[in-house]
């Protein structure tokens, strides 16, 4: 179990209700960035606002103060469109979720960093768990059933699921393939695409 924030959990800083010390989550990787294929589809930010449901004045913020940036293709002047790939509108949406709740965002930087330094299959079966001050990673029911014994008020988001109703918005929207100079293509398509790229990568 992973955590970022202030690391409090049943009222003892620092300490997991076991004992144990946490792991933060901090901004930076944990270990080395997963070698990941570069998505062939991205998604414009007005695609991106509507799969997240965020305000276009919230993307732009976030990519300028580097919060999620796009990892597809960056604004480049004048004339260009940032790109988004599925990962980091998935990333979009959790953010939104956790400033929802009222987690601060300086905790929510350290997920970001998080979140963004995973291989994109690992999220399916990933917990975020918080507090309000602290952010905790779960993979198992036990650790999140670790964390509501920890007698302070907790709620979850279930990565997986974040990622199936991101899916299920972009099946409604279009993309564009950056392999084939940028083509408008259906989202249930696109997506499809990046999907079958993961599994191909994690079959490697």
């Amino acid at each position: 179990m992973r955590s970022s924030g202030d690391s409090r959990v049943g009222g003892v800083p620092g300490r997991r209700p076991n004992g144990e010390a946490p792991l933060p989550l901090r901004g930076g990787a944990p270990g080395p960035h997963p070698v990941v294929p570069a998505p062939a589809v991205g998604y414009r930010g007005p695609t991106a606002c509507v799969a997240a449901g965020i305000t276009y004045r919230q993307l732009d913020y976030w990519a300028r103060t580097g919060l999620v940036e796009p990892s597809v293709r960056a604004a480049q002047g004048s004339g260009t469109q940032r790109l988004y790939s599925l990962h980091d509108i998935v990333v979009l949406k959790i953010v939104r979720r956790f400033l929802d709740t009222g987690v601060a965002l300086q905790n929510i930087r350290g997920t970001v960093g998080h979140l963004r330094h995973r291989d994109p299959g690992d999220l399916e079966g990933m917990t975020l768990m918080s507090d309000g001050a602290t952010v905790y990673e779960c993979t198992s029911s036990e650790e999140v059933v670790e964390l509501l014994q920890g007698g302070q008020g907790i709620f979850g988001i279930a990565v997986g699921v974040v990622q199936r109703d991101v899916e299920a918005s972009l099946a409604q929207l279009h993309g564009e393939r950056v392999d084939e100079g940028e083509t408008l293509v259906r989202g249930s398509e696109a997506a499809g695409d990046e999907l079958a790229a993961r599994r191909r990568n994690r079959a490697v």
